[in-house]
């Protein structure tokens, strides 16, 4: 083990490209009577306009607390109930952690939207699917008339692909099947021309087909309106599809960071190449079963000391000295040479080893 990783602790846009979304060193820490619940501990990406970030990891990893966090969600209930949030989000420059409440509400809709996991609880149920397209349109263009909302309501849900939109429009949720509500949700956030989308886990629970035509969908807005694109997901498949970059999570903190080329081929952290080994492929002979990470994500109230994934690592003993257990690594490059893809990995192991591990017993499983 020879080589001196050059530690990045945060990760910035590649030279020449400008972040339109700039997150540093963002905590959201949550108080409860139990202890304090570290659901992002200490995390930094950027994202650039017209690309795709897919943020992947296992339920509790902290990926969706994240999306709330940058959309300034956490801030509503009572004092309590609010989580404690420090670090930067920076959108186009405006930090969002440091801004007024009611300056973060007036971008949710205009310049940032998301696309919740469960449209049937994200849409409310007493109003129609058309009337709440309008109110998201008609509050950030106080002076267009409810009858230019509709009609822009109208054109939304005929963009997304809603059959007879002049008359669905008017139909409520629950007359919506998973799909079309899963577009309605779409519409309604797209519907202000937003720069930046965060799609949580947009497929789920859609049959294969739908999750085909939705992530085409989203596909072809992007392309339309060059939104900077967030895609939280498990489904590696998606990310697959997708994404340009890959931000891996685990215990609230990114442990593998690259382009998807350099993270599905070359990964260079044993959770993802846990990730990966659980996935089914269709490109190639499956003769073994699918290789689950063994054990349970952490308690993010206690995280393990050191390699938070210490207690799940099949290779937590390769570095001498116990270090696993006692020193948390740092997000490094994992090639620092001038003009190498940005990659970065956060593991004791060195980078010799992880290559070795990869190339000689993990890839020729997958």
């Amino acid at each position: 083990m020879t080589d001196t990783p050059s530690f990045v602790p945060e990760p910035a846009a590649a030279p020449g490209t400008e972040a339109f979304l700039s997150v540093r060193d963002l905590k959201v820490h949550f108080p409860t009577d139990d202890g304090l619940v570290k659901s992002v501990d200490g995390l930094s990406f950027d994202l650039e306009r017209g690309r795709t970030l897919g943020i992947v990891g296992e339920s509790g990893s902290g990926k969706s607390v994240t999306s709330l966090a940058i959309m300034g969600l956490h801030r509503t209930g009572n004092a309590r109930s609010r989580p404690q949030i420090s670090g930067q989000v920076l959108l186009d420059g405006e930090d969002l952690v440091r801004a007024d409440a009611d300056d973060v509400r007036k971008l949710r809709g205009r310049k940032m939207a998301m696309v919740f996991q469960d449209p049937l609880s994200a849409m409310h149920p007493y109003y129609t699917v058309g009337h709440q397209i309008v109110e998201a349109y008609r509050n950030h263009h106080p002076d267009a008339d409810k009858k230019k909302a509709r009609t822009r309501a109208i054109e939304m849900l005929d963009r997304v692909g809603i059959p007879e939109p002049a008359k669905r429009v008017d139909a409520y949720p629950h007359e919506f099947s998973g799909g079309m509500r899963q577009r309605a949700m779409i519409a309604m956030a797209l519907v202000n021309n937003p720069e930046l989308l965060i799609a949580d886990e947009p497929t789920t629970a859609l049959d294969v087909t739908v999750q085909a035509q939705i992530l085409d969908l989203i596909r072809d807005l992007q392309k339309e309106f060059g939104s900077a694109v967030i895609m939280i997901t498990h489904d590696l498949g998606v990310v697959a599809e997708m994404a340009d970059d890959i931000l891996v999570m685990y215990g609230g903190r990114c442990v593998e960071r690259g382009s998807a080329e350099k993270v599905f081929y070359e990964p260079r952290h044993p959770y993802t190449w846990g990730l990966l080994g659980s996935m089914p492929r269709i490109d190639r002979d499956q003769t073994d079963r699918l290789i689950p990470v063994k054990g349970s994500p952490p308690s993010l109230i206690n995280i393990p000391s050191g390699c938070a994934f210490h207690p799940r690592c099949p290779y937590a003993d390769v570095p001498k000295g116990g270090i696993t257990r006692t020193q948390r690594p740092e997000l490094a490059l994992v090639d620092a040479a001038e003009g190498a893809d940005r990659h970065w990995s956060a593991c004791h192991m060195s980078q010799e080893e992880r290559t070795r591990i990869w190339t000689e017993e993990i890839a020729p499983k997958l």
